[in-house]
């Protein structure tokens, strides 16, 4: 079964470069502020994400929430706007874009519990929903 799934990976032109990039990219830091309170939950609306697909170079679109319980810091909105506007030029999956979100999201502000969801616009008929939480 292995060497099948090989054959296939191998035949439409995936490799493992296709499958890590982006995910080790400079990106803008999330800056926090100092929160106040304890035991409420914050949603963060992305409508306009967009990367490249790096395997066929076209644009991705889709749309990005946040939905967090902030502990000791809270994120700030203009560099989380930074922060996501910097995938415009990058070549990334979306599922690797959901992930690595979620892990610069919790590296920047440590939050209680964390869910990023990525629902990408359809292409060739199919669209995406991906969802990553922390902690898993």
């Amino acid at each position: 079964m292995k060497t099948r799934r090989k054959r296939t990976q191998t035949a439409l032109g995936y490799s493992n470069a296709h499958a890590k990039s982006g995910i080790a990219a400079r990106l803008p830091a999330i800056e926090t502020w100092p929160n106040q309170f304890k035991g409420y939950e914050i949603t963060i609306e992305i409508p306009e994400y967009t990367a490249i697909c790096p395997k066929t170079g076209q644009p991705d679109f889709g749309a990005i929430r946040l939905h967090y319980m902030p502990d000791k810091a809270c994120l700030e909105l203009k560099s989380l706007k930074l922060y996501i506007h910097a995938y415009r030029n990058l070549g990334i999956f979306y599922e690797n874009a959901v992930n690595r979100i979620l892990q610069d999201i919790v590296s920047s502000c440590r939050p209680v519990w964390a869910v990023v969801t990525g629902e990408f616009t359809a292409r060739g008929g199919l669209s995406s929903r991906i969802e990553a939480k922390y902690p898993s």
